[in-house]
């Protein structure tokens, strides 16, 4: 059964306690932009306490800076963040592959689509040792020139096997 077709009756339950949502501003009320991983397993409102209106979540795999890049400006410029959160997480995916492994996936599931070859010229972002993958990230931001130089920026893991939250950087 597909997903999809759950949509229209969910929402329903959601407009029912909508409330005075409309009403939320379109800058986020805590200044912040969290970049973190796509994974189904993290619920950042949850686990850091966020309410609508108040952040942008920005994700992506791995929750990569170099990915969420053009996200975090318009956050910056056009929606007034001046601070920035980034999340990796324990049992990341990115973890577990790298981008030429990922390449030869992709190639060899239709050999015979050249188009595939497209694939060469994506960067995957994985990375091998957890913390320092937050070290980076952060110390890319910082050194960004698009990125607001008067910006907070901390690092952080979140631990999929407790909810903990632990400071890196």
């Amino acid at each position: 059964m597909s997903a999809h077709l759950d949509f229209e009756k969910a929402n329903e339950k959601y407009v029912a306690g909508f409330g005075d949502r409309a009403h939320l501003p379109i800058h986020p009320g805590k200044k912040l932009a969290v970049v973190t991983c796509m994974d189904a397993r993290l619920n950042v409102f949850g686990h850091l306490g966020i309410k609508e209106g108040e952040a942008h979540i920005i994700r992506n795999a791995g929750g990569a800076a170099k990915d969420a890049l053009r996200s975090i400006i318009i956050s910056q410029r056009l929606l007034g963040t001046r601070e920035i959160a980034v999340f990796h997480h324990t049992a990341c995916g990115m973890l577990t592959f790298s981008t030429p492994q990922l390449r030869t996936l992709v190639k060899e599931s239709d050999p015979t689509n050249v188009a595939l070859n497209a694939v060469d010229d994506v960067d995957f972002l994985e990375f091998g040792d957890l913390e320092k993958s937050v070290r980076e990230d952060v110390t890319f931001l910082r050194e960004n020139p698009l990125v607001l130089p008067e910006t907070k920026i901390t690092g952080w893991v979140y631990e999929v096997e407790t909810g903990k939250v632990r400071q890196i950087v």
